[in-house]
């Protein structure tokens, strides 16, 4: 409840109650205070149960804190049920990054070297890098396309 307040701060409360209510009054302000703080949490978690009762059976794993909405999204996407920890897992970083990387030195890996036909662009494999475009021409302009403007 009080997670941001460090050490000074808090002597310095107590110093201020101290001053402000003296040491003889000091011991029932804190039980009331404390009396109040009890008869809150109560009532909230007889409102919370009121709800869940309305709510019904199917709300019956319904949590407040749900509320939240980056506690609900990180609830939801760690559901097993949509299958995303099997599509996350499904991706291999570190072979991508080692076929960017042996493309842009311009070594060849094993998925070109087992399809020859897998460093043209129409066939969806990968491309290579190496290959200077072809010179269309010095004075040939590139189409201009109106729609792309």
């Amino acid at each position: 409840m009080f997670n941001d307040i460090g050490p000074l701060e808090l002597v310095t409360i107590i110093v201020l109650a101290v001053l402000v209510f003296g040491p003889d009054k000091l011991p029932k302000v804190i039980q009331d205070v404390m009396r109040t703080v009890r008869k809150i949490r109560e009532f909230s978690e007889s409102a919370k149960e009121d709800i869940r009762s309305e709510l019904g059976p199917e709300f019956k794993d319904f949590e407040f804190e749900d509320l939240n909405p980056k506690t609900f999204i990180r609830k939801q996407l760690d559901n097993d049920d949509l299958g995303l920890k099997e599509i996350r897992n499904g991706f291999d970083l570190k072979k991508e990054m080692a076929e960017v990387t042996d493309a842009v030195h311009g070594r060849e890996g094993e998925s070109s070297a087992s399809s020859p036909s897998s460093s043209s662009p129409s066939s969806g494999g990968r491309i290579d890098m190496t290959k200077k475009p072809e010179d269309t021409g010095k004075d040939d302009r590139p189409p201009f396309d109106a729609d792309a403007t």
